[in-house]
């Protein structure tokens, strides 16, 4: 207790958005309960217009945690229509009081040493979003994005910010401290449709956050059909991704090269605003039979003459890359052709695929 006998605020508030989501809270709120963190925690629920039994089950569970110390406060709303995943978070973290967020969703469940661990790493690093790895259920749901999620390198949690995958550390997983929060966010409130998470992690990176990965399997991270971020339209991420990298990388090139003659090489080439179309030099690629046409013409173009843009093999292109081919697919065949060009990511190469 401080002076005056008012309760001191919790050191972490474990933030949890929740729509129609009985199947999976009991696990979700034990994993809560059964932290080993030695500090104070609070939980901030709030509940965004769910018609199922989840505030039964969350009420059920307010009494246990708070016998074992955990304040749970509760909000929320009973409107025919849920307002969103990013209303949810704000108003969960409005409502809560610790000085450091932890995110959870709901039909996840955090081991428990999840608050402890990240917590030590977020007072190392008070300006960084904090990660951890992941176990994904069902295991075989996303193979080649768990891969990623778990196996990027430190320094490629800043170089593959640019990538289809979105955030290098996942939304579900995310720690960092009240006051950093607030100098970033809040979330975007546009509801259904909208990437809440990349757009904060965007906006994270322009204000010069870092983003540091504990390197344990954290949390359960679960894939189903119902979850929100199958309501986002791949064609958005798409240009919030185009225009955060020209925003982000393409200014410092003069000039770069497009890795991939194929259907998403020419996708990015005729995403791009004019001012950045003109620093395509050329396209480059290992099939014969792309290389062997010589060019790309942009048909749709309004420029006269239409851009042709040169076509080669990747060992006659000039660095720097953008690259539009997926990792993981091609057998080891482009990443041993990427290593033989020794180049440095970040630098002489991205990965936007």
């Amino acid at each position: 207790m401080e002076a005056g006998g008012q309760p001191a605020a919790p050191h972490v508030s474990v933030i949890l958005p929740v729509h129609n989501a009985e199947a999976w809270l009991d696990e979700c709120l034990r994993s809560v309960l059964q932290q080993d963190f030695e500090g104070s925690m609070e939980l901030s629920v709030f509940n965004d217009a769910s018609k199922d039994k989840s505030m039964t089950i969350i009420e059920k569970w307010k009494v246990k945690l708070e016998d074992s110390g955990i304040l749970v406060v509760i909000g929320g709303h009973d409107s025919p229509s849920p307002r969103g995943v990013g209303y949810s978070k704000n108003q969960a973290i409005a409502q809560s009081s610790g000085s450091y967020l932890c995110f959870l969703d709901s039909d996840d469940a955090m081991m428990p040493q999840r608050v402890r661990l990240q917590h030590e790493a977020a007072v190392r690093h008070p300006t960084s979003i904090i990660g951890c790895q992941v176990r994904r259920e069902p295991p075989n749901s996303t193979e080649r994005y768990t891969r990623w999620i778990n196996q990027l390198a430190s320094d490629q949690l800043l170089t593959q910010v640019f990538t289809s995958h979105g955030p290098t550390v996942v939304m579900p997983t995310w720690f960092c401290s009240r006051e950093w929060f607030s100098h970033v966010g809040p979330f975007d409130e546009g509801g259904q449709g909208v990437p809440e998470d990349l757009l904060f992690f965007y906006s994270h990176l322009r204000k010069g956050g870092g983003v540091v990965r504990v390197d344990q399997s954290l949390l359960i991270y679960r894939y189903h059909p119902k979850a929100a971020t199958h309501s986002v339209l791949e064609t958005t991420i798409w240009t919030h991704r185009v225009r955060f990298l020209e925003e982000r990388a393409l200014p410092h090139w003069a000039a770069f090269t497009i890795w991939n003659a194929g259907r998403q090489g020419r996708r990015l080439y005729r995403s791009l605003m004019a001012e950045s179309r003109r620093k395509v030099v050329a396209f480059c690629d290992v099939d014969e039979n792309k290389i062997k046409k010589g060019f790309y013409s942009y048909e749709d173009s309004e420029e006269r003459p239409k851009p042709r843009v040169p076509i080669l093999h990747f060992r006659a292109a000039r660095p720097p890359f953008v690259i539009c081919v997926k990792l993981d697919l091609t057998g080891g065949a482009f990443e041993d052709n990427l290593r033989s060009l020794h180049l440095q990511e970040g630098r002489d190469f991205l990965h936007f695929s």
